[in-house]
């Protein structure tokens, strides 16, 4: 039986069409869970929160598994001349839920502005954490940004390491 928490209400609520991925609540890395999923990891994005230092107001930056936020291009995207990220534990206090199980639909009306990577705009489907470690939501690119309304911006690049053995 598939967990029913407040991302899968607000989800059905608004009639989207949406597929679930569960296993046991441990913490993954984005990549881990696309391999766990068998889904290609430039689907999954991940949520990382990070701080607008100068009009003190915190983001959701969402981006591709394989992906890490570029701080010049995210405080160029807001039109600053910092960002910065915030620790996991500052993650956790500031959005209530866990690294690994930090959803922008839970956070969706909680103050955060949304930010999501320009390659959202070259996928027709992406998975985002359903809001609790173990627990993704699969769904359609356009129902995404129509919910959330997030600016699309080029904010990260591709992790040197995984860059490295490509």
């Amino acid at each position: 039986m598939t967990t029913t928490n407040n991302v899968i209400r607000f989800l059905s609520s608004k009639k989207i069409d949406f597929q679930v991925f569960e296993s046991e609540p441990v913490r993954r890395s984005a990549m881990e869970t696309a391999a766990l999923y068998h889904l290609d990891p430039m689907i999954v994005y991940k949520t990382i929160v990070a701080f607008n230092p100068i009009r003190k107001k915190y983001l959701l930056c969402i981006i591709p598994a394989p992906y890490e936020v570029n701080l010049k291009k995210l405080a160029s995207a807001i039109g600053e001349k910092k960002a910065a990220i915030v620790t996991q534990h500052e993650a956790e206090i500031l959005t209530g839920l866990e690294a690994g199980g930090i959803s922008p639909f839970a956070l969706y009306h909680k103050g955060f502005q949304i930010w999501v990577h320009e390659t959202i705009r070259d996928q027709e489907k992406i998975s985002v954490s359903g809001g609790r470690r173990g627990l993704s939501i699969l769904l359609s690119t356009g129902d995404f940004i129509q919910i959330l309304q997030p600016k699309i911006a080029d904010i990260a690049d591709i992790q040197q390491d995984i860059q490295s053995s490509e």
